[in-house]
């Protein structure tokens, strides 16, 4: 049997030459691969990044065990969150987490990331949208047009409720109201008097105290609490414009080829981890702090009310499927879902 050491050692007794090409050969195939480097920012603040994807980072770099390691940015950290998908193309940064909407994605269907006006009830929606009615292909297909960027999925968060200052119990109420948003969702809310304001991140506590912004369409209840904006606002408004957040993983064209399949593999498997964590971190946060938390009071607007919200959203449909045929299909898409959903009846749809 041959092993390193008598190799070795007859090499150095045949002479000089072979031992020299010997001793080269056993050192090139001794060396370890370079280790792989990542920086990817998400679209939350430190403290929101502490359940939608820290756990899942700090799990990845772990597993991998020295083969690679992800370096976790928050919000506006390295990049402004509009910046981000130009950032990433470039290789500024390798990989992002945010919804196509907010990180100005060049592809027509990015005005469905984020929250797109009543697409979804619930959170479950999302992901049977994207595996059981097309939509993944249809977000692969829109990212290979787009040179740099590999889109590598997406999941579900919050629903879209408003946190304000003052209480909200009639559209009339929310007229004139400066309300922090994402760019699609605040371009539909204009519809109702109400003023979008876009802030980086960290500023929206800040803005709120001082006047700045009168509320927030940007989350649920339990990212209300957890990023203290519960602190500086007063009322909750039940009523919400979208049962979930759509957001997803993409990555550096390039970056993303050098990564081996092993890795690859366990870089998604650690975004199902993430999505399916966020799926009852949210739904049991929400119903638990409707109930026992101190700090918002909720407020509701009528359901017939809130019924001419709605039916303008499903006009806001019918206009952004006219930008593509691609919006035109996913829109389709949504009416076809939630049309069965109605007819499928409690749970599904009430």
């Amino acid at each position: 049997m041959t092993t390193r050491r008598n190799f070795l050692k007859t090499a150095a007794v045949t002479g000089g030459a072979v031992g020299t090409a010997a001793l080269g050969a056993a050192h090139i195939y001794a060396a370890e691969p370079k280790k792989i480097t990542w920086r990817l920012q998400t679209y939350a603040g430190a403290a929101l990044a502490e359940h939608v994807i820290k756990p899942s980072i700090e799990a990845f770099n772990k597993v991998a065990e020295g083969q690679m390691e992800i370096q976790l940015y928050f919000a506006d950290q390295l990049v402004p969150t509009g910046e981000l998908f130009r950032a990433m193309q470039k290789g500024t940064i390798d990989a992002v987490q945010s919804d196509d909407d907010s990180i100005a994605a060049p592809v027509d269907i990015a005005v469905f990331g984020g929250y797109f006006p009543f697409a979804s009830r619930y959170s479950l929606d999302v992901p049977v949208l994207f595996e059981q009615y097309g939509l993944r292909k249809i977000w692969e297909e829109a990212y290979a047009e787009v040179k740099g960027v590999t889109w590598l999925g997406a999941g579900a968060w919050d629903p879209c409720n408003f946190a304000t200052v003052e209480p909200v119990k009639s559209l009339a109420d929310l007229k004139g109201k400066r309300i922090f948003t994402f760019p699609t969702a605040g371009k539909f809310l204009t519809r109702f008097g109400i003023i979008p304001v876009t802030l980086p991140w960290e500023d929206v506590e800040v803005a709120i105290q001082t006047g700045e912004l009168d509320g927030i369409a940007w989350s649920g209840i339990t990212e209300d609490y957890t990023v203290g904006w519960a602190n500086v606002t007063k009322y909750f408004l039940t009523n919400n414009i979208s049962g979930a957040w759509i957001g997803s993983y993409f990555a550096n064209s390039e970056r993303w080829a050098e990564v081996p399949d092993p890795l690859k593999t366990l870089f998604k498997l650690c975004m199902d981890s993430s999505h399916y964590y966020r799926q009852h971190w949210y739904w049991g946060g929400e119903a638990k702090l409707r109930v026992e938390g101190d700090k918002l009071k909720l407020t509701t607007i009528p359901a017939e009310e809130w019924k001419t919200v709605e039916d303008e959203a499903h006009k806001f449909w019918e206009e952004i499927a006219k930008t593509s045929p691609r919006c035109a299909k996913v829109v389709e898409i949504f009416k076809q879902y939630n049309a069965l959903m109605e007819k499928a009846g409690p749970p599904y749809r009430y």
